[in-house]
């Protein structure tokens, strides 16, 4: 048996944090994994897994061979990529993150889409709203709903991103309709703690200076979907994704306020590592991406829409 079948079975339990739950993504019996990695952990002369039968960790030496070994393996398909795309054929599989809201909602559908047209290429989708370490997690590709920082990774600008202040019905007309940002620092807000701003809402004045307003409220959550569901239930004013609050507010059981103070200057990038050679799976998916979202653009919320 050869060192990579071995290594690809280590890596592959893992990712699936256990032997049992490795053979069942793959299709190996439980049995085997564990033999294949026994064996590299004799050929290596050090344990490599802590294993007994309720816990799983890896050792200092099993972190220190699974960086290492994702990375050889990586550029092992990356060569096999290249002669790959030489000859024509683009296959394999793509291990992606991309944040939940991205998934549950419309936009989700451009990676359904692409999977329908190119089935040669496998999409291994992990959905994720913390901010994933691509190199150290061996991605090959990120989604990312953000304002861009400066990153040691490549990104690509698919769409722009756009949010919005929103309340039920029934809130604004018990509280009123908000004339400025400040008036939020006196009422109820839902807070989505998935935002980098928390509960610390950033808006633009109409000089084009930023505010930050400190809010509060009765609910807190990781969910732009449970936060969505808050605000129609009328526990507060919440910023949600245009993309995530669309259905509700052309239903009229949501309403946007203090449109002229949102930023909206964010966006969809699709991220991936600095690379010798960019596999031509993923440059494929990149530029399909950027096609999809320019035929299926996300629309800003106006004044007149509202």
């Amino acid at each position: 048996m050869d060192t990579l079948t071995r290594m690809r079975a280590f890596i592959d339990v893992v990712e699936a944090e256990g032997f049992s739950a490795a053979a069942r993504k793959i299709g190996r019996s439980k049995a085997l994994l564990s033999k294949y990695v026994r064996e590299l952990e004799d050929d290596l002369g050090v344990r490599l897994l802590n294993r007994t039968t309720r816990q799983f960790s890896l050792t200092e030496s099993g972190h220190t061979y699974y960086h290492r070994a994702t990375e050889i393996l990586r550029e092992l398909d990356d060569l096999q990529d290249s002669i790959s795309e030489s000859s024509g054929d683009v296959r394999g599989k793509i291990k992606l993150t991309a944040p939940r809201s991205f998934a549950d909602a419309s936009l989700g559908m451009s990676l359904i889409d692409f999977c329908a047209d190119h089935p040669e290429i496998a999409l291994d989708i992990h959905l994720d709203d913390r901010f994933v370490d691509l190199v150290e997690e061996g991605f090959d590709l990120a989604i990312r709903i953000t304002r861009l920082q400066d990153s040691s990774l490549i990104a690509k600008r698919l769409s722009a991103f756009h949010t919005v202040v929103c309340a039920s019905p029934d809130l604004i007309a018990r509280l009123g309709m908000p004339e400025t940002p400040e008036q939020l620092r006196e009422m109820p807000c839902i807070i989505d703690t998935n935002s980098r701003s928390r509960n610390n809402w950033q808006f633009r004045n109409q000089d084009g200076s930023m505010m930050t307003v400190a809010i509060r409220g009765p609910l807190e959550v990781n969910s732009p979907l449970t936060t969505m569901a808050a605000t129609v239930k009328g526990l507060g004013f919440s910023v949600l994704p245009r993309f995530v609050a669309d259905g509700e507010l052309n239903k009229g059981t949501l309403v946007p306020v203090l449109l002229d103070y949102m930023l909206n200057d964010g966006g969809i990038y699709a991220i991936y590592p600095h690379r010798t050679y960019l596999p031509a799976k993923v440059r494929l998916l990149v530029d399909y991406l950027a096609k999809w979202f320019k035929d299926n653009p996300c629309k800003e919320l106006t004044n007149d829409e509202a």
